[in-house]
C-alpha cells in the first residue's frame, strides 16, 4: 500500500522538476523529500527515478505513478470535503492585484454576514503562479484573467467558472484628449512584466496598430502604471477593475475593438462540491456586478 503522503511528494517533483523546489513549497529539508522518494520508490519495487546530468528525472514508471498520485490526491480531497463540517471549513485563494483589492474585500464583507463561520485565507500572486500552484494543491480557488486571444492553460483536474468581462482601456495623462492607439507611438509606455499575458497582449495591440511600444517603464502593480500615467511620464493599458468604486485619475479611451478581458475562478475537480468554495465564487460574483458601473 502506497502512503498518500509520499504520493504527493510525488506529485509535487512531477509537477516542479526539482527536490529542492518541491522542499521549498512543503517546507521540508531536500534530504527529507529525497529519503521520502527513495521509500516510496522501495514500495512500489520498480525505479522512479534516474540521473539526468547533474540533476534526476521521473523515469517513465515515474511519471506513471505520478499520474495515479495526482488522482489518488483528488479522491483524498473528495473524501475530506464530504465529511467536513462546513463551518470549520478554510478556503485559501490566490487573488491577482486588481481583484485581491477590488472585488475580494467586497466578497469578505458579505461572506461575513452569509457565511460567518467560513475562512477564507487570500494570497496576492500573478495568475501564472496562483493556477500553477492550485493544481499543487497550495491553493483551493484562484481568481485569474484571460486576455481575447490569450486563452489561460486548463490544467487537467481544474475547472474554471466566469466571474465577468472587464473592459480594456487606453490611458493617458490627465488634461490630454483621447486619441487612438495608432497615435500613440512615439510615447513612453508603462507594461506588465515580459512573460505576463497581459504583457503579451499589450504588445499585440500595438503592433497590430503599427508600431513597437517604447517599454520604458516595468511594473506588476498596476498602481505603479497608474502614478506614472498620472504624473505625464507615461501611458498604458488598463483594465477598468482597477478602479473600484473610484473615479479614474486618468483619462481613458477606447481600444480598436473595444477589447474586454475575461475575469474568471478556477478550482480543483475534487472541491467544486464544496459549501465553502461554492460561497466563496458566488460572492466573487455578486461583488464584481457593481464595479462595471459605467466609466
Amino acid at each position: 500500500m502506497f502512503e498518500l503522503r509520499r504520493l504527493r511528494l510525488l506529485h509535487e517533483f512531477a509537477l516542479r522538476g526539482t527536490v529542492a523546489e518541491v522542499a521549498r513549497s512543503l517546507s521540508y529539508s531536500p534530504s527529507t523529500v529525497s529519503q521520502q522518494l527513495a521509500l516510496l520508490e522501495r514500495e512500489a519495487g520498480v525505479p522512479l527515478l534516474e540521473p539526468d546530468g547533474r540533476r534526476i528525472r521521473l523515469t517513465a514508471e515515474g511519471r506513471l505513478l505520478a499520474e495515479h498520485a495526482a488522482r489518488a490526491l483528488e479522491l483524498d480531497e473528495q473524501a475530506r470535503q464530504s465529511l467536513a463540517q462546513a463551518p470549520a471549513e478554510t478556503i485559501r485563494i490566490s487573488a491577482m492585484p486588481t481583484a485581491a483589492e477590488t472585488i475580494v474585500p467586497a466578497a469578505l464583507t458579505a461572506l461575513a454576514t452569509t457565511h460567518p463561520q467560513l475562512r477564507v485565507e487570500m494570497t496576492e500572486s500573478p495568475p501564472e503562479e496562483g493556477l500553477f500552484e492550485l493544481t499543487a494543491r497550495r491553493f483551493d480557488l484562484v481568481i485569474a484573467e484571460q486576455y481575447p486571444g490569450h486563452t489561460r492553460e486548463r490544467r487537467e483536474g481544474t475547472e474554471h467558472e466566469l466571474v465577468g468581462e472587464d473592459p480594456i482601456r487606453l490611458a493617458l495623462p490627465p488634461g490630454r484628449s483621447p486619441v487612438p492607439l495608432g497615435a500613440l507611438q512615439d510615447r513612453a509606455w508603462v507594461l506588465e512584466p515580459v512573460g505576463s499575458a497581459a504583457r503579451q497582449w499589450a504588445v499585440q495591440q500595438c503592433r497590430a496598430a503599427g508600431f513597437e511600444p517604447d517599454v520604458r517603464f516595468e511594473a506588476a502593480d498596476l498602481t505603479a502604471h497608474v502614478r506614472l500615467i498620472e504624473a505625464g511620464h507615461a501611458v498604458g493599458m488598463l483594465p477598468d477593475l482597477i478602479w473600484g468604486d473610484t473615479p479614474a485619475p486618468v483619462v481613458l479611451a477606447e481600444l480598436p475593438g473595444s477589447p474586454v478581458r475575461q475575469v474568471f475562478t478556477a478550482v480543483r475537480a475534487g472541491t467544486r462540491a464544496s459549501e465553502g468554495v461554492a460561497a466563496v465564487r458566488a460572492a466573487l460574483v455578486e461583488a464584481f456586478a457593481p464595479s462595471r458601473r459605467p466609466r
